[in-house]
């Protein structure tokens, strides 16, 4: 049976979308299979990956484009062979990911990775395996895969769960995966958007230390009030590589700019510390010395948002440990404002577009 709604949606056209100029109108979803769910969207996160889409900065982006990966509303239709215990008018959620082969032979999928698999599909800008369009969350509905498609716990506010969807678990992921807890000393670089998650998480987690850093003085007392025990202005504190140099067990750093001091991070590590690197520039990474890594026995590397068992791992540590992400509500009428907003650094730390019809 047909869905008696339309999907609507905010439209990137072209790189100029990014300036405010995204229009709202009807577009086509995936056709409905019975491993489908149509979500009614309540909330929708804007997240800096929405930003280089619209721009097609990373990439070129197939336009006409709706972004928005961070996506909690109520299932309005469940396909009969959804697995997951799923049902019409659960609050439920979509991050980052729509899709992946879920094959036998998946190395990936079989795992649990499902984000590593070769055949990895994106919420938004891509194409499902059956050859349609994946369209994002700034939107009225949403249709996903159910498998992607989570329930998210009733102890959490849901228009706070949506953030954590990919910017929640975009550190969430490298910080559990790299041992943060009681004994680990962490660095936060970067406390924005991404990075006001990785000081919160680090904190419920359990390390000893952490430590936030970002150019300027002016989110001192932010980070402070979000757990930090030490906060690090590296425009403006004079010789803070020195004076924390080998300091820290882990370093998530979520910067993107390619003139970030690397080489003085790096610095910071401990003995077989790592560096893991979630901020993805649209030009170079910046140029270090090997001779940073090699005596410490340091490691730097990479993550990317998280499985679906990751997700829930984290939102049940989320309700758990009562963390309450900040997190500015916009109505997705303002959506155009709220992007030119956010690529202009005034988010603290989120928006989330709230469709007012159909808030929760």
């Amino acid at each position: 049976m047909a869905a008696d709604y339309s999907f609507k949606g905010w439209k990137g056209l072209d790189p100029s979308s990014v300036e405010g100029k995204m229009q709202w109108g009807e577009y086509e979803p995936k056709p409905w299979t019975e491993k489908d769910v149509d979500i009614r969207v309540s909330y929708s996160g804007i997240c800096g990956s929405d930003i280089h889409t619209l721009r097609s900065g990373w990439f070129p982006t197939p336009y006409p484009c709706v972004v928005g990966h961070e996506i909690v509303g109520r299932a309005v239709r469940v396909g009969k062979e959804v697995v997951r215990d799923i049902k019409v008018g659960d609050i439920v959620g979509v991050g980052a990911q729509s899709e992946s082969c879920l094959k036998p032979d998946c190395e990936s999928c079989t795992i649990g990775e499902e984000q590593h698999c070769t055949s990895m599909i994106a919420t938004y800008g891509a194409k499902f395996l059956d050859g349609s369009k994946t369209y994002g969350g700034h939107a009225n509905y949403s249709r996903v895969p159910g498998h992607f498609v989570l329930k998210i716990p009733p102890g959490l506010n849901p228009a706070e769960a949506a953030p954590m969807l990919c910017g929640g678990v975009t550190v969430y992921s490298p910080l559990t995966d790299n041992g943060c807890g009681p004994g680990k000393r962490v660095g936060i670089v970067g406390v924005g958007g991404l990075g006001h998650f990785g000081v919160l998480f680090a904190r419920a987690l359990g390390a000893d230390r952490v430590v936030g850093f970002s150019r300027k003085a002016d989110k001192r007392d932010d980070v402070i009030k979000l757990g930090a025990d030490e906060y690090v202005a590296t425009d403006e504190d004079k010789d803070w590589s020195k004076h924390h140099a080998n300091s820290l067990d882990l370093i998530v750093c979520t910067v993107s700019s390619p003139n970030m001091p690397l080489q003085q991070y790096l610095r910071l590590l401990r003995p077989r510390g790592n560096f893991i690197q979630v901020g993805a520039p649209e030009d170079k990474f910046p140029a270090f010395s090997a001779f940073n890594l090699i005596p410490k026995s340091a490691k730097l590397g990479g993550s990317a948002i998280g499985s679906p068992a990751k997700i829930e791992e984290m939102l049940a540590l989320a309700d758990k440990k009562n963390i309450h992400p900040w997190i500015q509500e916009r109505p997705m009428s303002d959506a155009n404002k709220a992007i030119v907003d956010m690529d202009q650094g005034k988010a603290r730390y989120r928006y989330v577009l709230v469709n007012g019809d159909a808030k929760l």
